[in-house]
């Protein structure tokens, strides 16, 4: 069965990278800032899935599906993603590429 999605809709992707060696540090701290990072994304309109993965290879992602690009772009201005999360990996030892969006084409 496929899920129906908006026409508009987009899968946003975040990549980061960081020296295998401090995968726990980064697993924990991913799993600290879901704290805060959970509830303020919520409140973001468009939002229809969010999924994050650490993996002791030295990569992260995160991978959302919104409705619209436009409702994508808010995470751009989330200041607990764009200033405080961003801020604690990169002094944590992650560097991240540029987030690109994705219109979807198909979904399984």
């Amino acid at each position: 069965m496929t899920e129906s999605l908006p026409s508009t809709a987009v899968l946003r992707v975040s990549r980061g990278s960081f020296d295998p060696s401090l995968f726990a540090e980064i697993d924990a701290l991913t799993t600290k800032q879901a704290e805060y990072l959970i509830p303020a994304i919520k409140r973001l309109p468009g939002l229809i899935h969010w999924h994050t993965g650490v993996s002791p290879e030295g990569s992260m992602v995160m991978a959302s599906v919104w409705d619209s690009d436009e409702h994508a772009a808010q995470m751009d201005g989330l200041k607990e993603m764009a200033v405080v999360a961003r801020g604690e990996m990169q002094a944590a030892g992650v560097t991240f590429i540029p987030i690109v969006n994705y219109p979807i084409r198909w979904t399984i």
